[in-house]
């Protein structure tokens, strides 16, 4: 199993109020699972994916993650996690404007010490899997928010991680660019690769292969997708 998650609990304490946001949540999901997690405003679901990412802790429970727990780290152990294991895919794509598209995918292996002949054969290579090989050298502003996105999943992919993670890698594109996003992701998937999509859109919630529902910081429904 890739992921478990045991009676996961996430109190956030404001002021003297505490205010509970995932109240005991079990969940299991293998290798090469296509899930999407979704849920209204205040349900929980960004607190998940924190969580999942290794963004944050949590309050209660255990979290292991590929044989490993994790629920427990400290700021220095989580950040070497994400690193290896998990590829983020953000809404505003959090690309550094003055950097080539090249730089910026090569970015997660200068922080590992990978060296710079591999860690450009790996980039060229993660650009060319999402089909920008001929966009290289160009900066952000130079590219279309379609093409932008697209190097945000080769940097999400250059390390190789276990998961990708998407948190609404949609929501700042038009919808024909974002069907061209959602079908980068399925191949992905296709490919082998685990995808955690976080989304508030149904539609892009159906391209998964699995919808997890959130409400009041439990798991409402967990519900397989038919295609």
């Amino acid at each position: 199993m890739l992921i478990q998650l045991e009676k996961i609990e996430k109190i956030y304490e404001i002021g003297t109020v505490k205010v509970p946001a995932l109240r005991g949540v079990d969940l299991l999901l293998g290798k090469n699972e296509y899930v999407a997690i979704m849920g209204p405003s205040g349900s929980g679901k960004s607190t998940l994916m924190n969580i999942l990412g290794c963004l944050d802790t949590p309050s209660g429970g255990t979290y292991t993650l590929n044989d490993i727990n994790v629920s427990e780290m400290d700021d220095d152990q989580l950040a070497e996690i994400r690193n290896r294991e998990i590829g983020f895919v953000f809404q505003t794509f959090n690309l550094l404007p003055r950097a080539t598209a090249l730089h910026n995918v090569e970015l997660p292996l200068i922080y590992n010490g990978t060296s710079a002949v591999q860690r450009r054969k790996q980039a060229l290579e993660a650009l060319d899997q999402v089909g920008l090989a001929d966009r290289v050298h160009h900066k952000p502003n130079e590219l279309s928010g379609g093409q932008r996105q697209r190097v945000a999943i080769a940097r999400a992919l250059v390390n190789r991680p276990s998961i990708l993670l998407a948190d609404e890698p949609t929501g700042n594109l038009d919808s024909r660019t974002g069907d061209e996003i959602m079908e980068i992701i399925e191949d992905l998937h296709e490919q082998g690769h685990t995808i955690i999509l976080v989304t508030h859109e149904e539609y892009i919630a159906e391209h998964s292969n699995r919808i997890i529902r959130l409400r009041d910081g439990l798991i409402e429904r967990d519900e397989a997708v038919h295609k």
